[in-house]
């Protein structure tokens, strides 16, 4: 069997309205809709974190966040520890003889040793914080009067300001594809699109002249980040290797409010990004914060034009993709393969619940169930401590109905399997309280 190649394609905050064959009405995504059209869109796909690094920890390691040792957005002062030594989709499909590389946000450690080349990349070109300015690549967000430059060419430190970074991006991942078309590889490209600062060239922001400020620059980057995906997808069928690859692609976790998103001096909460009518945002355990757009395209084995709409969650990727390599299964992992019920567009055999936590918020899905513990609305919102949010999400994908009282066996036993699950782990709510 001919081992496919793969793509991962990760952007940073997209909610799940914002993407047109997921039901954007005002932000075209021509080339993500050509991806879902050979490929299978999955509708209720999870992020394992409201945020950027437990988010990627979890993508990478296939593990839960607290087990892969990431449960914190990640400092970006040089020295900072980050993603513990482990195995990694990298460092695993490199042992089967792949070619790894990762072009875009690592956001898993500044620190040495801490680096995507001491993670099982080859290949490295990028940025290790969580954001930088799109035009000078330069960190500012809490470095006072030291801003960082932020741009690396595997360990050497690489300049190119003026370049918007999505198309520079882009440029090495396509670059990658074409160097290593004759051999196995694995091609992670983390866009920071459309996390903030909020920077689009005036070719993308002149396709949007209807929308509103912030919605227009938002759908400017993302158009930006869609023409780079065009342009992956090009150079695979150019290498005549499109139908032989997986490509999968998704977001870290839902939209931001955060104010510093805007850069014309208010101070306000940033609506550009739309959740698509989920509630919560970013930093939120309800499924604005978390449920995320996801495609996963391989013309060879996979139904093409399809909707996969059984919940699944980030950590399944790893399982799913050793499988579809040959690799042996990785026993540490906490997601399991999708791979067969991808194939035939069935549920898994077997249902299992998720589960979530970040700060004092706690979460559990089975089937259409949903419970929401001590919840907020979005990141730097307050935390409704000891609330109890009980959803159906079949019938009210908003979360704006509580059903406890309604169906408390159902209820008490969701809050009975999550809180003996965070007994497992140094789960502590106290700090909070």
């Amino acid at each position: 069997m001919n081992r496919p190649n793969v793509v991962v394609i990760y952007a940073d905050d997209l909610g799940y309205g914002d993407v047109g064959c997921f039901g954007s009405d005002d932000i075209r995504t021509p080339h993500l809709d050509r991806l879902a059209a050979r490929g299978v869109r999955m509708t209720n796909w999870y992020s394992n974190s409201p945020v950027c690094s437990p988010s990627r920890a979890a993508l990478l390691t296939g593990r839960h966040p607290v087990h892969a040792g990431v449960q914190e957005i990640l400092g970006g002062k040089r020295g900072t520890p980050g993603l513990p030594a482990q195995p990694t989709l990298a460092s695993r499909l490199q042992e089967e003889g792949y070619r790894t590389g990762i072009f875009g946000k690592w956001h898993l450690g500044v620190g040495e040793g801490y680096r995507p080349l001491d993670r099982g990349f080859e290949r490295h070109f990028g940025f290790l914080a969580g954001c930088v300015d799109y035009y000078s690549h330069i960190f500012y967000w809490g470095q006072g009067l030291n801003p960082v430059h932020d741009l690396w060419d595997d360990e050497r430190e690489v300049y190119d300001n003026g370049r918007y970074l999505t198309e520079v991006l882009t440029d090495k991942a396509v670059a990658f594809i074409a160097d290593n078309a004759a051999d196995p590889f694995f091609c992670y490209v983390p866009f920071n699109a459309p996390h903030y600062p909020m920077h689009a060239p005036a070719e993308y922001v002149d396709r949007f002249p209807e929308l509103p400020d912030d919605r227009r620059i938002m759908a400017a980057m993302i158009s930006a980040m869609d023409d780079g995906v065009g342009r992956i997808l090009d150079a695979l069928e150019e290498a005549g290797i499109a139908d032989d690859t997986i490509v999968f692609f998704s977001s870290d976790n839902g939209p931001s409010t955060e104010s510093r998103n805007w850069l014309n001096g208010e101070e306000i909460d940033y609506q550009g990004g739309s959740t698509g009518g989920l509630r919560g945002n970013k930093g939120s355990l309800f499924d604005g914060g978390i449920r995320v757009p996801a495609i996963i395209a391989w013309p060879s084995a996979l139904p093409q034009g399809a909707e996969w709409s059984e919940p699944g969650a980030m950590m399944d990727l790893l399982p799913t993709v050793l499988e579809a390599a040959g690799a042996p299964a990785a026993a540490d992992a906490d997601g399991t393969s999708v791979l067969a019920a991808l194939r035939e567009l069935e549920p898994l055999p077997e249902e299992r619940t998720l589960f979530w936590e970040y700060g004092p918020q706690l979460a559990a899905r089975r089937g259409p169930w949903k419970l929401t513990l001590s919840a907020r609305e979005h990141l730097g919102g307050r935390f409704q401590l000891g609330s109890a949010m009980l959803a159906n999400l079949d019938e009210d994908p908003a979360e704006a109905e509580d059903l406890s009282a309604q169906h408390p066996e159902i209820a008490a036993a969701l809050r009975a399997e999550v809180e003996a699950w965070a007994k497992t782990f140094d789960w502590d709510p106290a700090p909070w309280l």
